[in-house]
């Protein structure tokens, strides 16, 4: 009885270092309130000081070479753009967040977890955010008590308010990604079952978020997702899904005008854009024009709202209309090209953007090289699908969309959930007799 149970007690230690990654996305489902730092990106500060302390008391070596050069290569961009920016204190501020999303918290997810049990209860959290916050967001849609669309307050925003309208489909879309991962990989049928249907669940409110960006994100990671896993399985969901969009849509008529017009107006942003297409159009022009004037470095950190008017064209309106969720009317100034991509090229020049796009680059090809390895038979396809979903969904949405708010912490989850997979998570197989593959989490042996 006493080496049966001996498991046990080894199985829940590996998971504690998980726990306190696993606070940050509880966190975010909590209401925001005032500016500055949210719960969850303090929490994420004290996430990298409790692993700096566990890393002295336990005398090992951090990270490998190849993990370290991965990891570290945004630092030259980022501390070269600092030294540009307006004031000591904007560019210390600015080198601080992009240090805690692309290099600190991505880091401190790859150390803490110890095997795929502790990846999937962090890739669970997701899931259960992206439930909690699509719950908030449906209730939004159903009793007009979202932010303003159309002049109706029907938008799903979560709790993250009207100030971030993305913050909700943001966490929605990680959720179902992962969800989506879950249920493709060869875990046990309940669980593979369970996140099936949280992932049905979730298209509802992706829906109503009315986030273009994010829909386009959410499908192309999915089909790869499907593609990854297998022809007859990427049937299978595909028929499920367009039955349950049939039923949400079809059945119970959910939104069907306000989401038919914004899907329709996907396809018109060339021929009849409407003015947020016209803002970002003209956002873009001018980061790509502080780029020409500052190739190699940029404009300096923080700078893009102070070279903004010089390079933007009249089209250019004056702000957003932010109203409902709770706020008042207001006007929110475009503080940003809305293109990771372009904020890095207009900010830190090549420079900054081969050094960032460097490192996901690398995160990408690791992953997919060990996904491919583990797909036919290899232990942790589920992880390998999530890790690689995930870094592809920030990926296609760094194009319409960029680092702020709350809802950014998750983007620094994600890329250290990418991490571990391309970085960790191939190599934590047993050798057993026979020539055979154990995999310590799932109990299988792949020969």
């Amino acid at each position: 009885m006493s080496l049966a149970l001996a498991p046990l007690p080894r199985r829940a230690a590996a998971l504690v270092p998980v726990l306190p990654l696993v606070a940050v996305p509880a966190l975010l489902a909590l209401p925001l309130t005032g500016d500055g730092a949210g719960p969850a990106d303090v929490a994420s500060a004290l996430v990298v000081g409790y692993c700096v302390i566990r890393l002295l008391r336990e005398r090992r070596r951090p990270l490998s070479a190849t993990a370290a050069l991965v990891l570290g290569l945004p630092v030259a961009g980022i501390a070269l753009a600092a030294l540009g920016a307006s004031s000591p204190q904007a560019g210390l501020t600015g080198m601080g967040r992009y240090l805690q999303v692309f290099v600190l918290v991505p880091a401190t997810v790859l150390m803490l977890v110890r095997d795929r049990a502790g990846f999937r209860v962090l890739a669970w959290s997701f899931v259960g955010l992206a439930g909690w916050q699509g719950a908030v967001g449906v209730h939004q849609y159903v009793t007009r008590t979202g932010a303003s669309y159309q002049g109706e307050d029907v938008r799903a925003v979560g709790t993250f308010g009207a100030e971030d309208v993305m913050g909700m489909a943001t966490a929605v879309s990680l959720g179902l990604v992962c969800a989506v991962g879950i249920a493709l990989g060869r875990a046990p049928v309940r669980q593979r079952a369970a996140a099936a249907g949280c992932a049905l669940v979730l298209l509802l409110p992706l829906a109503l978020s009315f986030s273009r960006g994010a829909w386009i994100a959410t499908a192309l990671t999915c089909a790869l997702q499907l593609a990854l896993a297998g022809l007859r399985r990427a049937l299978r969901v595909a028929a499920a899904v367009a039955a349950a969009g049939v039923v949400l849509v079809g059945g119970f008529g959910v939104g069907t005008a306000q989401l038919q017009e914004r899907m329709d107006s996907i396809a018109q942003v060339t021929d009849a854009p409407d003015q947020s297409v016209v803002d970002r159009y003209t956002l873009w022009a001018s980061a790509a024009g502080m780029w020409r004037e500052h190739p190699l470095t940029g404009v300096g950190l923080k700078n893009f709202p102070e070279y903004r008017d010089g390079h933007a064209t009249l089209a250019l309106s004056s702000g957003s209309d932010v109203e409902g969720a709770g706020a008042e009317y207001q006007r929110q100034a475009l503080l940003s090209p809305h293109s990771m991509y372009l904020l890095v090229l207009s900010e830190q020049g090549l420079i900054g953007l081969l050094t960032l796009a460097g490192s996901w680059l690398a995160l990408l090809v690791c992953g997919v090289r060990r996904l491919l390895r583990v797909r036919h038979h290899g232990p942790g396809l589920d992880c390998g699908l999530v890790a690689c979903g995930v870094l592809v969904w920030l990926l296609t949405d760094f194009v319409y969309g960029d680092i702020g708010g709350p809802s950014t912490v998750l983007t620094a989850m994600g890329l250290g959930l990418a991490a571990w997979w391309a970085l960790a998570g191939g190599e934590r197989w047993d050798v057993v007799p026979r020539g055979g593959l154990r995999d310590r989490d799932e109990g299988a042996v792949s020969r």
